[in-house]
């Protein structure tokens, strides 16, 4: 892998990309640090301290803690990825935009245009119904999170958080474009992962204190050794599901008449099922904050109690199927495999090869459900029981291994066009989009 690293660096273009996309995202991390007008950063940061368990801790670690400094990228990328999140799903009620996604380029183009609109309009609601709980928000102290409420306040900060959002949007596409690719998750890797060493330095004190045994700091290191290395066994796992294409005779030529196989990925969903299912159950908690009645119901829902857990897996489990039968269609996958002569061995083509699909696909999606669960418990059991000062595991793990897997990917492939190693002598690394 060392020598792979070195063989990028000596290709122009690689290296070129590889420069423009970390300029790009230390612009981004510069972003974050800047503040928007009119906010008591201070107040803020003890209302945070409190608010962890809500909505506001979950957007604040997918913007990189954005949120708790109310920068100008305190949105962060959510509005951009909830839009295209609502419009691959709409597209199973909307035989327009099912046509869209299957126009090719042009239908891309498209649908990246209507998320682009979707996107400016989402930031406007989320920054407005942001700026006016800001407004009313009182710090654990008792002090006021906003210098000076009212209308000016509010069209500033609107204004600011959609624009910040807008930026980090074309910031994204223009990694994707002209720097290594997937620029949205890179962006949201870089938010994570700029969390770890505040959170490294907190564990180190904590063994310095005698708050964390060293052997339980090195249990945690072997589990997150396993957990990061099961991972990445699961994302590039398949089921490989064989074949066969009949021959055909056009002029003097025979084509097909080759083996091929059909992969089945085991997590098809990928990090969508848990985000799905934290966003339901941070909502009581959140509207505990403004509404003192929902206190005693939000408390039920607390990250820690067996009942946050068991409604936690059951949620991620219905998404991971609901999502799975959402971008998966058994349907259109044994029509294209009839058009082009190709079948499964044993099994009638149409109709049965859709069902035998579904049935495979049912199976092994179950796997990937409890595997995803498994994972995003994690965190819960390690700050519970060994007092693990850092959230270890879960969503952002998922995202931080999964948009690391697709760089390695990027990168292999411009290195092999080249006629240059790759990273890996006895295997390549396989796309989580595959």
């Amino acid at each position: 892998m060392i020598e792979g690293f070195s063989n990028a660096s000596r290709i122009p273009e690689l290296r070129r990309r590889l420069l423009f996309t970390a300029a790009m995202l230390a612009i981004y991390r510069i972003g974050v640090a800047v503040p928007t007008p009119g906010i008591d950063g201070q107040a803020l940061a003890s209302f945070f301290d409190a608010a962890r368990s809500t909505l506001f801790g979950w957007i604040n670690l997918f913007s990189g803690g954005a949120l708790e400094r109310f920068s100008v990228f305190a949105l962060g990328i959510m509005p951009y990825i909830s839009v295209a999140i609502i419009l691959d799903l709409l597209k199973v009620a909307s035989p327009y935009l099912d046509e869209l996604y299957k126009e090719g380029e042009a239908g891309r183009r498209k649908i990246t245009q209507y998320t682009r609109y979707g996107t400016v309009a989402l930031s406007i609601v989320q920054g407005s119904m942001i700026a006016v709980s800001l407004e009313k928000i009182q710090a654990p102290g008792g002090g006021s999170v906003v210098y000076n409420p009212g209308w000016s306040f509010l069209i500033v900060t609107v204004l600011t958080l959609t624009a910040g959002t807008m930026f980090i949007m074309w910031m994204g596409e223009q990694i994707t474009e002209r720097g290594i690719g997937n620029g949205i998750s890179l962006i949201i890797m870089a938010g994570i992962v700029a969390r770890l060493p505040s959170a490294l330095g907190t564990t180190v004190q904590f063994v310095q204190n005698g708050e964390m045994s060293l052997f339980v700091l090195l249990f945690v290191l072997v589990v997150a050794i396993g957990v990061t290395a099961c991972i990445v066994y699961v994302e590039t796992a398949q089921r490989r599901i064989p074949v066969q294409y009949a021959k055909r005779v056009v002029g003097r030529r025979i084509y097909g008449g080759q083996t091929s196989h059909l992969p089945l990925k085991i997590n098809t969903s990928g990090v969508i099922p848990p985000i799905f299912a934290s966003s339901i159950l941070v909502f009581p908690a959140t509207l505990a904050t403004f509404v003192p009645a929902f206190k005693n119901y939000s408390a039920l829902l607390t990250p820690g109690g067996w009942f946050y857990d068991v409604i936690y897996v059951i949620l991620i489990i219905f998404f991971t199927y609901f999502y799975t039968a959402v971008t998966f269609n058994p349907v259109d996958v044994a029509d294209n495999l009839k058009k082009y002569g190709g079948f499964i061995p044993g099994i009638r083509p149409g109709r049965y090869t859709a069902e035998y699909i579904d049935r495979v696909l049912s199976r092994i999606t179950l796997g990937g459900a409890i595997y995803v669960s498994a994972v995003c418990v994690l965190p819960t059991i390690m700050i519970e029981q060994f007092n693990v000062p850092f959230y270890f595991g879960g969503t952002a793990l998922l995202i931080v291994v999964g948009v690391a897997l697709d760089t390695i990917a990027q990168m292999e492939t411009h290195l092999l066009t080249r006629n240059y190693e790759g990273f890996m002598r006895r295997g390549r690394v396989k796309s989580r989009k595959g």
